[in-house]
């Protein structure tokens, strides 16, 4: 077990960080793609539902739709990311070295993709805690056991959709993110 981890410890080698790179990179575009996919049926389902006809005097989940979109814009950059991640894993596993790509390009690609996972789970972050507070004031102004009759207080299906896909980005852009920062901490060692 020792040795296993004084393996990461080293810069790696060539090939064994491309063929690394590239099942990380495969396995993190696939992640972020379902967990993306998730987010974006259930901010459809939020924006599209029977019930966002309703008027409250509650304008934050509004505001925490709109954090979702600009999450889920972020998520798509973020597997478009991914997904050139394996091409550039690709690239560095050719017989020809002429055609690699310098270690600095690599490094580049990997903070670009950990600033995208960060920015990401920052805006998912502020989008959950704000939807969450809705739906906490919701709840907390609903008194035990008695018939609501202020549409505002009750808690619809819309703020549950909005609550999963922001959880959900939260789980897409963090695995983006540590995917990049594992990466890139095994190859500036």
């Amino acid at each position: 077990m020792l040795n296993n981890l004084e393996s990461f410890s080293h810069p790696p080698s060539k090939q064994k960080f491309a063929a690394t790179f590239r099942l990380v990179s495969r396995i993190s575009f696939w992640v972020q793609l379902v967990l993306g996919g998730i987010s974006g049926i259930a901010v459809l389902l939020a924006c599209f539902s029977r019930n966002i006809t309703t008027q409250t005097s509650n304008a934050g989940i509004g505001f925490s739709i709109f954090l979702a979109i600009v999450g889920i814009l972020l998520l798509c950059f973020r597997v478009y990311w991914a997904f050139r991640y394996r091409k550039l894993a690709k690239t560095l596993q050719t017989p020809n070295t002429q055609n690699h790509p310098r270690k600095e390009d690599v490094i580049q690609n990997l903070r670009i993709g950990l600033l995208a996972s960060f920015v990401g789970l920052l805006i998912a972050f502020i989008a959950s805690e704000t939807t969450v507070a809705i739906i906490l004031g919701k709840a907390v102004a609903q008194p035990q056991g008695v018939a609501i009759y202020q549409p505002e207080n009750v808690i619809r299906s819309l703020d549950i959709f909005v609550m999963l896909a922001n959880v959900n980005m939260i789980g897409a852009h963090f695995f983006g993110g540590v995917t990049s920062l594992g990466l890139l901490y095994w190859l500036e060692e």
